[in-house]
């Protein structure tokens, strides 16, 4: 099962790790779509810089700061996303709280090692 994943805090730039990822999803034939400040293109997946509401969202992936998630709280969750990734740096305890109220998942880990050994 493909898991079509958000990607929050996308950047265009090379060297950052959302960009990684959303490399590896497109390498790992994972239907990618992206938020982030900057628009562009990562490998044909187009950054929004308004967060839309996307339509069957397995997973939501962070690479962003606890205090940049605040105002995303409520547009996330009511993606319905079955679960959310909190990636080194973007652990968030009041964001674990509010997705346990709403049933949703969510996993202290990193999307590029659960790519990388295929446990995503």
């Amino acid at each position: 099962m493909k898991k079509k994943t958000l990607v929050m805090g996308a950047s265009v730039k090379s060297g950052r790790y959302s960009n990684f990822a959303i490399r590896k999803l497109i390498e790992k034939n994972i239907e990618t779509v992206a938020f982030g400040l900057q628009e562009g293109f990562v490998d044909g997946v187009k950054i929004e810089t308004t967060l839309k509401p996307f339509t069957d969202i397995h997973t939501v992936t962070l690479y962003l700061n606890p205090k940049n998630q605040k105002q995303f709280y409520n547009a996330i969750i009511q993606l319905k996303p079955k679960r959310v990734i909190f990636n080194p740096g973007t652990e968030n305890p009041e964001f674990y709280s509010l997705l346990d109220k709403a049933g949703i998942t969510y996993e202290i880990a990193c999307s590029l090692v659960l790519l990388s050994t295929n446990q995503y």
